[in-house]
């Protein structure tokens, strides 16, 4: 399977977002361990684009492995050499969506307004990160289909245990989960059976 048939097989993207990726390679066990079978690590730590080398490696075709907060043409290409098989941005940019093309990456641009979102799709964009999606609610993801059901929606920021099979429901295509995923206590603790459970749970609410 490809990683965008992982994706959408799959529902969840687990976004590691830490100060330390050092401890990488315990965490995706943990998370692939409770069924995650998606994963991103964003470029906000410098030692993202190792992780997503080593990780690679790790996993093989067991999940998928994506960089996030991608914001360049140079990033990309950095993290297409380590071996990454998704590109998350929080916006859309030219020079990230053409160099995503150049090296046959699905590229997954943050939009806000019905707008932004359909410049992103129409631009080439394999789905749209409907970001900061807490601000939106869950029916905005109806609303924006309902006039444009082509659309591959995956909110991202506060989707949760709560919500997410609200999201699902209203159509989106996936989700992009961070922090109620990945509890920075159970990080802090190398608590890594607290976060395969965790996941089991986030898995066990998917349709």
């Amino acid at each position: 399977m490809t990683a965008l048939e992982i994706i959408a097989a799959h529902k969840l993207v687990a976004i590691v977002r830490l100060d330390d990726l050092s401890i990488a390679r315990d965490l995706t066990s943990a998370l692939t361990d409770g069924g995650i079978r998606a994963i991103e690590f964003t470029l906000t730590n410098p030692d993202a684009v190792a992780a997503i080398a080593e990780i690679r490696q790790h996993v093989g075709d067991h999940a998928a492995i994506g960089a996030g907060s991608v914001i360049t043409a140079e990033q990309v290409w950095a993290v297409a050499d380590a071996g990454a098989q998704f590109v998350v941005s929080p916006v859309w940019k030219r020079e990230v969506n053409s160099a995503c093309g150049e090296v046959d990456l699905p590229f997954m641009p943050g939009a806000f307004t019905p707008t932004e979102i359909l410049q992103a799709w129409e631009s080439g964009a394999s789905a749209v990160k409907v970001f900061p999606a807490n601000h939106l609610g869950r029916r905005y993801i109806k609303d924006v289909l309902a006039p444009l059901p082509h659309l591959r929606l995956m909110p991202t920021g506060g989707v949760n245990l709560d919500n997410m099979r609200e999201f699902l429901d209203y159509g989106a295509f996936a989700l992009g989960v961070g922090s109620s995923l990945i509890n920075n206590e159970a990080v802090a603790d190398r608590d890594w059976e607290r976060l395969r459970d965790n996941a089991r749970r986030y898995v066990d609410q998917l349709p």
